[in-house]
């Protein structure tokens, strides 16, 4: 047969030796594909308003350093009250309580349909707006008074305004990855006698794990990038505004922004293969792979590869995980 390996172990006499058909595409696509990449990288070496000397003599600058560390810093802040944050509002969308519903529905409009921007510039204005903050009974006397301002310091105002802010858009995310674990597995839990919040817990959210990793992924990629927003607050330790402040007293501004996107590129590697990890992680029993294997379904003749095996696999496969899933 065209197409069939000739290791198949048949004497098939006069059989036709089919070659494949050429495609120059590919080709001509990695020709120009070269000659662009080859155009930029002779731009980038010869042209002499990148100053290459000032980008490698500033590359790991104190200053600099200070501003990734802070960078990272904010970063995991704000992703971690974001997450505790998205999770509560996630499950409070999905309570039978209508007063839950409505809250979490409210802090996600209030906070996406706000720039972040400008929440960062209420949040470093809340001190003006809120002088004393004070615990005591409503309406009533007070216990304990704070100044707002000793303890809304930058780095709080600049954590809670992009925690909260990114909150809104993780709870959207938690919500769709807990919407797509199937009803039959809350159903099974409860027939064993669980309990709402241990079900959510130990059954619903680990499966819902695949489906919230990715885009949570790029959301933390995402805040990475926002903390150079960090300024409205004002917020003046984080990389961007590092960079700036040292083009601005050297007057030298394009090698002091090649500076920061070299170590925004490096840092958002670093996350991806992160990402990819857990993505891996989470998504064992999930992902396709032949279970048939295991159980010596090799196909006629001893042959486990091929297209034929293939298929044969992948039937297989969707018996058993309708199996599991029944």
């Amino acid at each position: 047969m065209l197409g069939r390996d000739r290791d198949d172990g048949l004497d098939i006499p006069g059989r036709i030796q089919a070659r494949p058909v050429r495609k120059p595409g590919p080709v001509i696509a990695a020709v120009i594909v070269a000659v662009l990449v080859a155009m930029l990288v002779h731009g980038l070496v010869t042209n002499p308003n990148f100053d290459w000397p000032t980008v490698w003599k500033y590359l790991f600058n104190e200053h600099v350093l200070d501003g990734i560390k802070w960078t990272l810093l904010l970063t995991v802040y704000a992703m971690v009250l974001a997450t505790v944050l998205a999770v509560v509002l996630a499950v409070m969308r999905k309570s039978v309580n209508p007063v839950l519903r409505w809250v979490s529905w409210f802090f996600i409009w209030f906070f996406r349909g706000t720039p972040v921007y400008t929440q960062l510039v209420f949040w470093g204005l809340f001190a003006v707006l809120v002088p004393k903050l004070a615990v005591g009974i409503p309406f009533g006397p007070e216990f304990l008074s704070f100044n707002t301002q000793d303890v809304l310091n930058a780095t709080i105002a600049t954590v809670l305004g992009l925690g909260l802010n990114e909150a809104a858009y993780l709870s959207e995310i938690v919500r769709a990855g807990i919407e797509a674990v199937d009803t039959g597995q809350t159903e099974a839990a409860q027939a064993l006698g669980m309990p709402r919040s241990m079900i959510m817990r130990r059954v619903i959210l680990p499966q819902a794990m695949r489906i919230i990793v990715p885009p949570t992924g790029n959301e933390t990629i995402g805040m990475l990038k926002t903390t150079s927003l960090a300024l409205a607050v004002p917020f003046t330790l984080e990389l961007q505004f590092a960079t700036n402040a040292i083009a601005n007293r050297i007057y030298k501004t394009i090698p002091l922004l090649i500076v920061a996107c070299i170590w925004y590129l490096l840092i958002t590697s670093v996350l991806m293969v992160v990402q990819a990890q857990l993505e891996k992680h989470y998504g064992k029993g999930f992902n396709a792979r032949p279970l048939a294997a295991k159980h010596g379904s090799a196909g006629e003749g001893g042959r486990g590869t091929g297209p034929d095996a293939k298929q044969e696999v992948d039937k297989v496969n969707q018996v058993m995980m309708a199996g599991l899933n029944a």
